[in-house]
């Protein structure tokens, strides 16, 4: 048998069946967009733990000029290495068929007759490369998909400046190339860089290193100190060439996973937080208004003989159905968004399996919090309604104070028409109720721009980046420092309209207790391709003393204009000295630092030495230039600036823009729920007198304008506001989502904020048409009977 108490829980929910759904679809976009990130970053993690575990996945790693094999044992010998594999790596440059660009190639030693011992690789296609059969690699899944490569495609590398023809024999992944990434570069591109592997013995001669070796990767013992092994390690390698190692966290792939793991985990709190808090708002102002019209309802319920404690359940249980049926709507609808989210993953960072993962670890937070939430929202209502003596809720609820507003007392009342008098005369004598409505739609408002900054950001980032800092059309890259007169030469290829070197000296700063591992950039003090800004977008030149650092790096060793770093090379001689830093600089793709190159210079100890060239080219001359660097051997490589674009276009944009796509969605729906809920309540708590207002005379069209216009000025009113916080809570984000890798500027544009506009506007003109129909159901008879 059905409780009478339960029976009147479902006639409620029936009669408030719209409002219920609406704060449901609230309280599941919450849920959803909890679900959608917790699972994403669940899969990601486990799927990157359980491969970096079974395929041995190394801690440090370190980069030499050539080491003997006698080194290995006396690195195998500190204290905490539990395991360590030598290589051979080296970039050639490759003749893809039907690519007309230059690409590069990272080519890896494998043991002749066993499998690496770290960083083990999964085949994915193809076999095993197999002892004495020359010219067969193994290339990185990423590389082969980009060029439709297949086992047994041929492909041409330049190998110590001869020509070989490689053949592919199988498709790889590698724990180390999650994301294939190449060093110094902003996004990765795998139709210009690839991974493959080959076997050692052939390897070695090829580069005058039989017998040597010039990278090595560490495992290290349960407990073992990352940085007394790191500290050891370079002391050994130090004599050879060594450029200084480093742990996983500063390892290029496992950096930037981490980067995006660390994002994911800002949305699973930031953005569900933000829509709950909303939903509470939401519980709170109709439970309010159920329980303001219900007076008598509850004094019979007492009079009946019912406890406090069954009282408070009965609109707990109200409270907790909306909240089970916003749960399961937001479990359905984040696992699918969730599993949308890992397929866009999987384009992106190569596992050998990406499963997507949902269960109780993420279903059980999303129940909890809402049901918190909803409860937090609903408690002052609940324990109003509880507390309420029986005799006082026998009463109507006393009316407010009709003494005079302040239209009245200015005397301005006759510039306004009689509705709208009524409509400042309800918002001024009931300043609660108003303010609670107005800071609902606010909130919506503010939730809008929140869910539609991607888009500006995206496109602030490549107009800051690749068009006003960076406005060279190409970099070329050289096999080792150079000198000057390599310029020149690049200088007269066909198609280059201008050129400019560069020196990157690989470095570890430090400041005090905090160091970092970065290039060390020297530039020509004057030049047009590189132009480094401020914060507040004006160019610095390059201090012919002292150092320009980015804001991140300069955050992260905590470090002002100013202040003194240390500055340890970790080439040639290895100087080490300090350097004062002169200005920030406004950097959005990680850390980077730069120095007068004619300063760099002496601090190496070198004449005229380049690393690289910037250079600007006409395009219709392409195709001749890269036939001239294909040939010119002391190229390691190009980056071209268009094709990075697209590269960003293609992964970050995407990314960004998928979220933000869920993200105005939800916050689209919420936006209609706060604004439909406030008219609902408006309707509900004035349908008395305007059934009043009827019956003395006034037609349907001007109640509904005293109605209606509440609304609009309730929304006028909450626009400004919600921009406000708006912009507040996008810094806020921001901010929270800011990583080592990728620093996120703060774009709220006017596109943005007419976007939320717009929709708040759209969303308040739908409330009113559907308020405006109930207006004209009104049943006169029935609602003068009631009490509210």
């Amino acid at each position: 048998m059905v409780k009478a108490i339960d029976r009147k829980l479902l006639r409620d929910l029936s009669h408030m069946k719209w409002q219920a759904l609406a704060i449901a679809l609230v309280l599941a976009c919450g849920v959803a967009m909890f679900i959608m990130s917790r699972t994403t970053l669940l899969s990601l993690d486990e799927s990157m733990n359980r491969y970096y575990r079974e395929y041995r996945f190394a801690d440090i790693f370190t980069q030499l000029k050539r080491a003997p094999r006698s080194l290995e044992d006396r690195i195998a010998e500190i204290p905490g290495v539990a395991s360590l594999q030598t290589r051979v790596v080296a970039d050639v440059n490759l003749h893809v068929p039907g690519l007309p660009d230059p690409a590069v190639a990272r080519l890896i030693s494998l043991p002749d007759r066993h499998r690496p011992v770290l960083n083990d690789l999964h085949l994915r296609r193809g076999r095993w490369i197999e002892p004495y059969r020359s010219g067969e690699v193994l290339v990185s899944e990423a590389f082969a998909e980009a060029h439709g490569l297949l086992p047994g495609a041929k492909i041409g590398a330049v190998i110590n400046q001869r020509m070989r023809e490689l053949t592919v024999v199988g498709i790889v992944l590698s724990p180390e190339f999650i994301y294939e990434i190449r060093e110094g570069d902003i996004l990765p591109d795998p139709l210009r860089f690839g991974v493959f592997w080959m076997a050692q013995r052939e390897l070695a001669p090829a580069f005058d290193m039989e017998g040597a070796f010039n990278s090595v990767a560490i495992r290290l013992m349960p407990g073992a100190s990352e940085a007394e092994v790191i500290a050891r390690l370079d002391e050994l390698t130090q004599q050879y060439g060594g450029l200084g190692a480093y742990g996983r966290d500063d390892q290029t792939s496992h950096m930037l996973i981490s980067g995006e793991l660390e994002q994911l985990g800002v949305m699973t709190l930031v953005i569900p937080t933000i829509f709950l808090a909303v939903a509470a708002f939401l519980f709170n102002m109709v439970i309010s208004r159920m329980i303001r019209t219900q007076r008598e309802q509850i004094a019979a319920l007492k009079a009946f003989g019912y406890a406090r404690l069954e009282i408070g359940l009965h609109y707990t249980k109200l409270v907790g159905l909306i909240v089970v049926a916003g749960v399961v709507i937001g479990s359905a609808l984040g696992a699918w968004l969730g599993h949308s989210m890992v397929e866009m993953y999987v384009r992106f960072f190569r596992f050998p399996a990406l499963h997507y993962v949902i269960d109780a670890r993420s279903v059980g937070p999303a129940l909890l919090i809402s049901s918190a939430a909803a409860l937090a929202g609903a408690y002052w209502a609940v324990r109003r309604a509880v507390r309420l003596p029986p005799a006082e809720a026998m009463r109507p609820e006393p009316p407010p104070d009709f003494r005079q507003t302040f239209i009245e007392r200015s005397g301005l009342q006759r510039f306004f028409s009689q509705s709208v008098r009524m409509i400042l005369r309800n918002i001024e004598r009931q300043p609660l109720r108003s303010a609670l409505a107005c800071l609902g739609m606010a909130l919506a408002v503010s939730i809008l721009i929140l869910g539609n900054l991607n888009r500006e950001l995206i496109d602030k980032l490549i107009e800051h980046e690749f068009h006003i800092t960076q406005r060279q059309d190409m970099t070329v890259t050289l096999i080792e420092p150079t000198s000057h007169r390599a310029v020149q030469e690049i200088a007269r290829m066909p198609g280059v309209l201008h050129a400019e070197a560069f020196r990157a000296v690989p470095i570890r700063m430090r400041s005090e207790h905090q160091a970092r591992r970065l290039a060390l950039m020297g530039l020509p003090p004057e030049r047009d391709l590189i132009r480094l800004l401020d914060r507040h977008g004006r160019e610095i030149e390059v201090p012919q003393e002292g150092l320009l650092l980015s804001a991140g790096l300069a955050s992260l060793l905590h470090v002002r204009v100013g202040d003194t770093v240390t500055i340890e090379v970790l080439e040639g001689r290895r100087p080490v000295t300090t350097a004062r830093v002169a200005a920030l600089i406004e950097d959005y793709t990680g850390f980077s630092s730069y120095m007068d190159i004619r300063t760099l210079h002496r601090l190496m100890r070198e004449q005229d030495a380049i690393s690289g060239v910037h250079i600007m080219v006409d395009s219709t001359m392409t195709s001749d230039l890269f036939s001239s660097l294909r040939q010119t051997p002391r190229v390691a490589g190009v980056t071209i600036k268009a094709a990075a674009i697209r590269s960003f276009q293609e992964t970050i944009a995407e990314n960004l823009l998928r979220m933000q796509f869920f993200t105005v969605a939800f916050a689209t729906v919420i936006a209609f729920g706060v604004i439909y809920n406030t008219a609902r309540i408006s309707l509900a708590e004035r349908g008395r007198e305007l059934a009043t207002l009827r019956v003395i005379g006034f037609t349907r069209g001007e109640i509904s304008s005293i109605l209606l216009g509440e609304l609009a000025v309730l929304t006028a009113l909450a626009i400004p506001i919600g921009l406000l916080a708006g912009y507040w809570l996008g810094a806020f984000t921001i901010d929270a989502m800011q990583t080592e890798h990728q620093r996120l500027p703060l774009v709220i544009g006017p596109r943005t904020y007419g976007f939320a506009i717009a929709v708040t506007i759209l969303a308040a003109v739908a409330s009113g048409l559907v308020v405006r129909r109930r207006l004209d159901q009104l049943d006169l008879v029935s609602v003068l009977k009631s009490q509210a």
